[in-house]
């Protein structure tokens, strides 16, 4: 994972941290909807807050191919142009 990559995970954590109502483990692997029990609306709305923090647009295909919290932070560099 490159030093982008993580930053800008870092940044998604913290979004999410905001989001959750109680506190869970969040690390690179942790599955967005197993793991923090999301539901699609949810995940929706946290979507859309990266999308004005990050200033992108995240295609409804890419966010289907996001699992866990290091794929989104992946797909957030490559729509910002960072990796």
């Amino acid at each position: 994972m490159t030093e982008t990559v993580r930053d800008t995970q870092a940044e998604i954590i913290d979004g999410l941290r905001q989001l959750l109502k109680k506190p869970v483990p969040l690390e690179a692997t942790t599955n967005i909807v197993r793991d923090l029990q999301l539901d699609s609306l949810a995940v929706m709305d946290f979507i859309m807050s990266l999308e004005d923090r990050f200033e992108i647009v995240i295609p409804l295909d890419r966010v289907a191919e996001v699992e866990t919290l290091g794929d989104l932070a992946r797909v957030v560099d490559q729509l910002r142009g960072r990796n």
